[in-house]
């Protein structure tokens, strides 16, 4: 979750560092901190924002050194727990992400050794090992260090006197960014666009020796030769392109992102080919593995599944599915993973793969360790998503799954042929759901005044009532949950009253006449509702107290310009409410740790 970047080279490092640290904020932090190697080892590091530090930090001479963003997980936010972590000498310094199980246990050890600590960080014991075992070599030094830790670690140490960066991972990802008599070490390839588009992608268990005119790497004690990709992304891509928040831009293109999703799999006749896997025997037993927005994907992916394929599909939250013991053998799993660097979902497709599996990985990038990790990768193509609330990602894992489910329909051809165009004009109808957006301002200036908010649905929205939920507690801080309509009256009708607003989510499917009833019911109770409901739906008109329309598009496919409209309505409801809507508190873009 945290955001780590080093950088070697001919040039001054801080201003790079500092940039660099810029470009990982999107990864949620709390404080960031930045050290600076030239004769002796400088470090400067706050409990502030990367703007803050880079205003008030004095001048670090060097052109080696590493800087972090740390979210914070053992200690609080403060100047002594932000990162860089020290060794007694000064002389070693430390950038990390990840958990350190059995630091307890390794701190009590290293006091009782002379050593001194001062943080409350898990971290510093790295910093201290490594001082332990250093012995004019330090890249040995981090390997025997490495080999007392229990965790999960990418980590970067920097050594005065030292022209070189080490760097090893372990259960949390960490690329080398090639270029030119310079080379750089970071979390996230948006860290380093500004710079270079030549990666490579650290396996686990790699340790890197990286020099402005060398990388060496080592896999479990044998050399091995990093395979360089090259990143498809330009810098101005991760840029906001004048919107002001980087979720609105993204938002917004979800027209394109369809398009782009789709065009790679469909082509002008018919779904292009099938997963390689999949065979009609292990289709009988499907399962989908996701955390957060990726999950609500695959329930939405449940019922397309079982629309049109007619099997049942097993969904299972992936921080939960370690407590799970039952994988039927010739399961076919899916996981996905917007980052594919998740933690909980990376440690679910290992148990998978354990119990003999065939995992398919849906994933936005390229080279991450979910898709080396799967036997086959579908890639969303949605470009870099930077704010931490999920939005063009999930519209571009619902095209893979609608896509998946035509491949393998049981349909009637008509009806797959009539969906395989209702996707195509997918981009225009969402298009159409943007071009409303005023009107969705205005309801949200109306929902910013409350502090709770029910979403409900039914059918194939139902898991869409759960994301609008999501999507506005995250941004606007306001407390929401999702609830399947039929549920409300087993409890929560308790909370139902005038402060109470009701969202609900009306499809014209098989649900419908049963949603008009529920909508009664909570108006009976005197919750004002609001209903996101297709044009021209005269009934819902009559019943709502305010009504977003969407275009009118195939049952199954409503979820996508329902959720939209959503994100438009959590959206406006934040930035009215003044929130900083791209960096909500205590959340990180990319979970990468359990």
């Amino acid at each position: 979750m945290c955001g780590i970047i080093g950088y070697i080279g001919d040039k001054s490092a801080q201003p790079i560092l500092l940039n660099c640290l810029k470009r990982l904020e999107y990864r949620g932090y709390d404080s960031c901190g930045i050290a600076v190697a030239a004769g002796s080892l400088e470090v400067y590091k706050d409990a502030v924002r990367v703007e803050e530090l880079a205003r008030v930090a004095p001048q670090l001479n060097g052109t080696v050194g590493i800087g972090h963003t740390r979210w914070a997980t053992h200690g609080e936010p403060s100047q002594v727990n932000a990162h860089p972590h020290l060794d007694c000498s000064g002389k070693i310094a430390v950038v990390h992400n990840g958990v350190i199980n059995n630091f307890q246990r390794l701190k009590r050890q290293l006091t009782a050794e002379g050593h001194n600590f001062v943080s409350e960080t898990d971290t510093e014991v790295i910093s201290h090992l490594i001082e332990k075992y250093y012995a004019g070599n330090l890249e040995k030094a981090v390997e025997a260090a490495l080999r007392d830790v229990d965790g999960s670690y990418a980590i970067i140490v920097l050594m005065a006197g030292e022209p070189k960066l080490v760097a090893a991972r372990k259960d949390s990802p960490l690329i080398i960014g090639v270029s030119d008599r310079e080379n750089f070490i970071a979390s996230d390839v948006p860290a380093i666009l500004d710079y270079t588009s030549r990666v490579i992608y650290l396996e686990e268990g790699d340790i890197g020796v990286v020099t402005k005119d060398n990388i060496k790497i080592r896999r479990h004690g044998t050399k091995v030769v990093g395979k360089e990709h090259k990143v498809l992304w330009s810098v101005e891509d991760a840029q906001k392109a004048g919107y002001e928040h980087f979720m609105l831009k993204e938002i917004h293109e979800q027209p394109r992102v369809i398009r782009d999703t789709l065009g790679g799999y469909i082509s002008a006749a018919e779904p292009e080919t099938k997963l390689v896997m999949m065979t009609e025997a292990n289709l009988e037993n499907m399962l989908v593995v996701a955390c957060g927005t990726a999950y609500h994907a695959a329930l939405v992916g449940k019922y397309i599944v079982g629309e049109l394929v007619g099997i049942p599909v097993r969904t299972e939250i992936a921080c939960e599915f370690t407590y799970c013991h039952q994988i039927p053998a010739g399961t076919a799993a899916i996981v996905i993973t917007q980052s594919g660097e998740t933690a909980d979902t990376l440690k679910a497709m290992k148990r998978l793969k354990e119990a003999g599996c065939r995992v398919v990985a849906i994933t936005n990038v390229v080279g991450s360790t979910a898709s080396r990790i799967a036997d086959q990768t579908i890639y969303t193509r949605a470009g870099p998503e930077i704010s931490v609330a999920a939005t063009k990602s999930f519209t571009a894992q619902l095209m893979v799954l609608y896509w998946l489910a035509l491949s393998y329909s049981r349909v009637d051809i008509r009806r797959v042929d009539s969906l395989t165009m209702g996707l195509r004009q997918l981009p225009e109808k969402v298009q159409q759901v943007l071009d409303n957006e005023d009107k969705i301002r205005q309801y949200a200036d109306y929902l910013s005044r409350y502090e709770n908010v029910f979403f409900i649905s039914r059918g194939i929205n139902f898991p869409v009532a759960l994301e609008g939920a999501l999507k506005l507690k995250e941004i606007s801080y306001i407390h929401a949950e999702g609830y399947a309509a039929g549920e409300l009256k087993h409890g929560p009708f308790a909370l139902l009253g005038a402060s109470t607003p009701v969202i609900a989510i009306v499809a014209r499917d098989n649900t419908y006449e049963t949603m008009l009833t529920n909508i009664k019911e909570v108006k009976a109770r005197g919750s004002p509702l609001m209903a996101l409901a297709e044009e021209g739906d005269e009934a819902i008109e009559e019943l709502a107290d305010l009504v977003i329309t969407v275009p009118r598009v195939d049952a199954i496919f409503s979820p996508v310009v329902n959720t939209v409209a959503l994100q438009l309505l959590a959206y406006y409801t934040a930035k009215q409410r003044g929130c900083p809507i791209d960096f909500p508190r205590n959340l990180a873009k990319s979970v990468t740790v359990e």
